[in-house]
């Protein structure tokens, strides 16, 4: 049965458990104009996103990726922190965060205030050469493919997560920028599916996760393993899990304290009744 008022639920889980390990997914950043990735069911919305393998070894999927990328990026780029974000740079600011780990790559958690932050997919704003290990900025790439493939930027399309679009042309015409040291293939600083997580991410926040009261899981469906093993070890080690997320997640099982409710509106009267 759901609580009558998911604020003051949460506002007692916070209570009993004052120091929180927080891991955050695609819901929390929906408000910030960003799309998630699954529906209510857990299902996807859309095709799944580029594949690690994929990206690596055809250049054809590395075109389309890029092309798509000139309109799906500015809106990462623009997107701004929403009151979530804000209410849990508050909450880290109170003591009640002691580490969060968010599986978004847009950044908006160190934008809104948070500093103890595992971006444990990476940073889509971040390029890396897969060859040399060059580091750019994704600002820089973007401005590189729009010189190189000024016709393609005419394209409008509906922006799909992290930066892609829903943009279906011929993109065998597309220049991808490769690394300006060594030629090599540049790629996002990000995890892509089928890829794995570095180890010490996740070994970082284990240990984070050991040291706190609880978990709390905002904006997740934990479809997901690399952000469904937190809540498995959580209950192994007998830590309570709450999740405020719209929709089924995996991990409905294993939840104290399931809340099916909007993210901003219920964290910010969380944090109203907290200061009371």
């Amino acid at each position: 049965m759901l609580p009558t008022d998911p604020a003051h639920a949460l506002h007692a889980f916070i209570h009993q458990h004052p120091r929180l390990l927080v891991l955050t997914g695609a819901g929390i950043s929906t408000d910030s104009g960003i799309p998630d990735y699954r529906d209510a069911n857990g299902d996807w919305k859309r095709k799944q996103p580029v594949q690690h393998p994929d990206f690596m070894r055809c250049e054809h999927t590395r075109k389309r990726y890029w092309g798509r990328s000139l309109v799906g990026w500015p809106v990462m780029r623009d997107a701004r922190p929403n009151p979530a974000h804000a209410a849990l740079a508050r909450l880290e600011a109170q003591g009640h965060i002691d580490l969060l780990v968010t599986q978004n790559v847009d950044g908006l958690h160190q934008r809104a205030g948070n500093t103890r932050v595992i971006d444990l997919h990476g940073r889509s704003d971040r390029v890396i050469c897969m060859h040399c290990d060059f580091y750019c900025s994704r600002d820089e790439v973007h401005q590189r493919s729009a010189e190189l493939n000024p016709d393609f930027t005419r394209y409008r399309a509906t922006t799909a997560p992290d930066g892609d679009a829903d943009l279906e042309v011929d993109f065998s015409s597309f220049h991808i920028p490769d690394c300006p040291h060594c030629g090599g293939i540049l790629k996002p600083d990000v995890v892509f599916f089928g890829d794995n997580v570095p180890k010490q991410r996740v070994l970082n926040a284990l240990d984070a996760l050991q040291q706190a009261d609880g978990l709390l899981v905002i904006g997740s469906s934990l479809m997901v393993y690399s952000g469904f093993r937190f809540c498995r070890r959580a209950h192994e080690w007998h830590k309570p899990i709450a999740a405020l997320t719209l929709g089924k997640t995996r991990a409905d099982e294993l939840l104290s304290l399931k809340l099916d409710a909007p993210i901003g509106p219920v964290l910010t009267d969380t944090l109203t009744q907290l200061a009371r």
